[in-house]
């Protein structure tokens, strides 16, 4: 079965990983073909904040690859057209690809504001090319004609702005805002939402103390997470670490001399120097590409609980791009999942060999949960942590100003310590017994533990207000005892390896963190795990002489000696 994946990033190439490890009988057979706008091998979006920090180097969060004769990938190479009554995918050479499965990774752009100043003349001119019957821009002469607007094509997202502002969606991206961080004395971000304090934190430690950083939000920082009381104690942390944070406020004009940018104008007449612009406001599914074949799309390409489009049962849609029944939460986590649920699928359609007719995809036989009680399932996956040196904001599941009405056969308990002159803000919020919520501002291990406790659902104590106090009542144990963690807590959410999968790691040869990542792929997410991982690493390297010795002492005769004991799967 040929199956074409439109896209090589996080999403997109998690799934060829996936279906190249599929062991349905099915996956012998299949044939992958990969389209990748970006000429640059997988890499790990999520850590670009990371890079314009300097705390990474590009080549350090590259993903691992996949090296099968099953799979062509196509660098460099952007699809431009889907004729779905063919079956064929016509890429940016002109090049076509048949497929019995299509999938579109496409993934989402970063959105630019229609600002004053910000973009190019000369691109806001440009009118977009004129599309076919099948969706493909031609030229006069009939050739393949450039990219649709909009498609991830093989430069930086940066594009089409005025020299001097920059978005960060690409590698490319980092690369420039890391080059002009060098000589900038004024940095202005807009936006401030998880990426904007992570870029101007990042670029406050970079460009040094004789360079200003503003970061500029017209609500609150990182609203979407975070409540106004939180959000106030955020910003003073932001502030802290050498950031102007100026909320509640927004950009009114790109200011320019010599066609590069000066300054910024904000709305209530103020006007920042700026050398160096960076927009942070967000993302927009990339869609293009489905709307010219005729598929429904509305913030996103709309697919159904199994991930396939609802006009063509053949066409499917993960990650950023996709719209699923449950909505898209913008975490890698639920793109990798999709990767997961979608590769499972694909190689056990490969092996039935029955080919079924182009046309609407049929209604899925489970259909879409009607139980709107919010002591459902907890998405574990929802967990947002700011990256960055000093930054300590976590958030979880009901958080922010916008949370779900609380079910009435199940009270909702919210408890919080505010406390701002220690720049800290913790909330819990329990639910049905378990902890459903969390915000953590400067909580330190308080918030490893209701991290611990929202992601593994163990029970709430009867007086939630212990979650917010270690030395009362400590979530399960703390985060820092390894040996009290069971084998089958997850540890990395983004892949979800458990504790399990680490001691089967280190009992299998892996030593290292590089090592772990490469066998289980722990860290390769949002790289939030990290210090656990390797907690249970240093915990497994201590108890290493124990392990190997000719007989390993009781668990009670060791308990009595002060030894580590491992704890398994039961504990």
């Amino acid at each position: 079965m040929k199956v074409v994946v439109v896209g090589n990033g996080m999403v997109g190439s998690r799934l060829v990983t996936e279906l190249c490890a599929s062991a349905e009988p099915g996956a012998a057979a299949l044939d992958i073909t990969v389209l990748g706008a970006e000429d640059h091998a997988p890499y790990n979006r999520v850590l670009l904040s990371e890079v314009v920090a300097g705390a990474y180097d590009v080549a350090a969060i590259d993903l691992p690859g996949v090296v099968d004769p099953r799979v062509g990938v196509w660098a460099g190479v952007c699809a431009v057209a889907v004729d779905r009554a063919a079956q064929v995918v016509v890429d940016s050479t002109g090049g076509r690809h048949r497929y019995d499965a299509l999938v579109l990774a496409t993934g989402a752009a970063a959105r630019v504001p229609e600002l004053p100043g910000l973009r190019r003349d000369d691109a806001a001119l440009t009118p977009p090319p004129a599309l076919t019957p099948t969706g493909l821009g031609c030229d006069a002469a009939g050739a393949a004609a450039s990219p649709l607007p909009g498609l991830l094509a093989p430069r930086s997202d940066s594009a089409g702005l005025v020299p001097g502002a920059h978005v960060l969606r690409t590698i490319d991206d980092a690369r420039e805002i890391v080059a002009a961080s060098v000589n900038a004395r004024h940095v202005v971000v807009l936006g401030a939402g998880v990426l904007g304090v992570e870029v101007a934190v990042g670029l406050a430690g970079r460009v040094g103390p004789d360079a200003v950083v503003h970061l500029v939000h017209p609500r609150g920082l990182m609203n979407a997470q975070l409540d106004a009381a939180a959000s106030e104690v955020a910003a003073d942390a932001v502030a802290r670490l050498g950031v102007h944070v100026r909320t509640n406020v927004g950009a009114a004009a790109v200011v320019l001399h010599d066609g590069r940018v000066t300054g910024v104008v904000l709305d209530d007449g103020t006007q920042l120097p700026a050398d160096l612009l960076v927009v942070t406001v967000g993302t927009l599914p990339e869609t293009t590409l489905a709307r010219g074949a005729g598929l429904d799309v509305d913030r996103g390409v709309v697919v159904g609980p199994d991930l396939a489009t609802l006009r063509d049962h053949r066409v499917y849609a993960v990650g950023d791009c996709a719209q699923p029944p449950d909505g898209g939460s913008g975490l890698v986590g639920q793109g990798w999942d999709q990767a997961r649920r979608l590769a499972r699928t694909l190689a056990e359609r490969a092996g039935a060999l029955a080919v079924t007719p182009a046309g609407p995809r049929p209604e899925a036989s489970d259909g879409v949960p009607g139980d709107d009680c919010s002591c459902g399932p907890v998405d574990d996956s929802s967990v947002v942590k700011v990256k960055g040196r000093g930054v300590d904001i976590v958030a979880m599941g009901v958080s922010g100003s916008a949370r779900p009405p609380a079910c009435g056969a199940h009270p909702r308990r919210t408890v919080r310590l505010s406390d701002p002159d220690a720049v800290r803000h913790l909330e819990v919020v329990v639910q049905g017994g378990r902890v459903v919520g969390a915000t953590c501002v400067g909580g330190g291990a308080v918030a490893a533990d209701l991290v611990a406790a929202f992601t593994r659902g163990t029970p709430a104590p009867r007086d939630p207000a212990q979650l917010l106090v270690r030395a009362v009542g400590p979530v399960g144990g703390s985060a820092e005892t390894p040996v009290r963690i069971p084998d089958r807590a997850t540890i990395c959410r983004c892949n979800g390896v458990t504790k399990g999968d680490l001691v089967q790691a280190w009992a299998d040869g892996s030593r290292t963190v590089e090592d772990v990542a490469r066998t289980t792929r722990a860290t390769t997410g949002c790289g939030g795990c990290k210090a656990p991982v390797c907690g249970i690493l240093d915990w497994l390297r201590a108890a290493e002489p124990a392990r190997s010795a000719p007989a390993a002492p009781t668990a009670p005769a060791a308990a009595e000696r002060g030894e580590v004991v491992r704890s398994d799967s039961r504990s």
